[in-house]
């Protein structure tokens, strides 16, 4: 069993992983439109950064699957992630933003799942929802004590203060970070790497019909998903101007205070209902949020639909490693499917940005935000007829002695 000291610098180190990445959220958004930035422009270089990550996303998996040495990847992920955010801090025109956007772009697809590795090396398969809905509840409360100091930042310092924050942020992750003691991971992490890729392979596994789907579903649910707040940031910043980052934080921390709540919850009622009853609630309340911000005005859509939104992060975030762990199971491919999972977010992402940021602008708001609320009722109708239950309970078998 992992020391407690570990247990906890990995609670801390989800919490301050998270502080890090607010900071690249919506408030880029409100950030360059103050800079006179048009929701297009916003939205390309959303895209630029999404697009990277969607390059990088399968080798980075295949790197965290194949090294012995998951803390060191996370300390460089968390470096680029500083670098990238001085570089907006510093030099807000469009050449600097793009490089800053590529930069994190292929840090947060490192970062990612190399903590996802570093849970599964510490914990084990058997104990991994649990460690997941830990790992959400202190994200979530990172995300939400980062919005509100970033919030007040923004809106009573400089937009330029929110992205020196982010930086000096990463310092307390990467100290958290070498607190976690390498022996209460290496025993896993090497039998990890005696384990081949499973009977059939590689190519096997990923024609697998639960990973073919819920590719697919992680797509289609970031497509409808990820523009939703950076499109509404973009319309509070022009009516309501630099304090728009208040609203923007006050929706952030609505938001996670809803993640930090429910994370366990949702932990055991995957393993209580499965893997699918949970992918089907939270995704049935994605085009209620799309629907609100469509046919609602001012702050209070913001909230009532971050509040929404706390619940589908919160089941997906437990959700992505969890079925990535359920389809690997007997095979070295964990973080191979994570970094798949991660494309297909990434696709979404890409695609959700720049589609909404150009209907929105010739269009209206109110035809993006209800084009996303379509995309995300087509995605709950997916699930519901192709998806198949992942977890053990359901016919798997049983895991092997330890897979990270």
């Amino acid at each position: 069993m992992p020391t407690a000291r570990s247990q906890r610098a990995l609670d801390w180190l989800t919490f301050f992983a998270a502080d890090v990445q607010t900071g690249f959220g919506p408030f880029i958004a409100v950030y360059l439109t103050a800079q006179s930035w048009t929701e297009a422009e916003i939205g390309f270089a959303l895209s630029v950064g999404t697009f990277a990550a969607m390059l990088s996303q399968l080798p980075a998996g295949a790197v965290v699957d194949a090294t012995p040495h998951k803390r060191m990847v996370a300390l460089a992920a968390l470096v680029a992630i500083a670098l990238s955010a001085l570089l907006l801090a510093l030099w807000p025109s469009r050449w600097p933003v793009l490089a800053s956007e590529v930069l994190h772009g292929f840090a947060t697809c490192v970062l990612v799942p190399a903590l996802a590795a570093i849970s599964l090396a510490m914990v084990g398969r058997k104990h991994l929802s649990h460690r997941l809905g830990r790992n959400g509840r202190y994200a979530s409360l990172g995300n939400a004590a980062a919005a509100g100091l970033l919030g007040v930042a923004g809106a009573y310092v400089s937009g330029a203060a929110v992205f020196w924050l982010t930086a000096a942020l990463t310092v307390p992750a990467i100290i958290c970070l070498l607190a976690i003691r390498d022996d209460d991971l290496r025993e896993r992490v090497q039998k990890t790497r005696g384990t081949r890729s499973g009977e059939g392979g590689f190519k096997k596994l990923m024609l697998q019909p639960g990973i073919l789907v819920f590719t697919a579903c992680c797509g289609l649910f970031t497509l409808a998903n990820a523009a939703m707040l950076p499109l509404a940031s973009s319309g509070a910043a022009h009516a309501a101007g630099s304090k728009a980052n208040l609203t923007v934080a006050g929706g952030l921390i609505v938001s996670q205070c809803v993640v930090a709540a429910i994370s366990p919850w949702i932990a055991r009622l995957t393993e209580e209902r499965g893997r699918r009853f949970v992918i089907l609630a939270g995704l049935a309340i994605l085009p209620i949020r799309g629907l609100v911000l469509a046919f609602m005005g001012g702050p209070s859509a913001i909230l009532l639909a971050q509040a929404l939104d706390g619940i589908t992060a919160g089941a997906f975030n437990v959700l992505i490693p969890l079925v990535a762990a359920d389809l690997t199971r007997g095979t070295n491919r964990f973080n191979l499917c994570m970094g798949l999972f991660g494309l297909a977010v990434n696709i979404g992402a890409t695609v959700s940005t720049g589609l909404a940021g150009v209907i929105a602008s010739t269009l209206g708001y109110w035809t993006a935000f209800t084009m996303l609320a379509a995309v995300g009722a087509a995605t709950f109708l997916m699930v519901f007829f192709l998806m198949p239950e992942t977890s053990r309970q359901q016919g798997r078998p049983a895991e092997p002695a330890a897979v990270a």
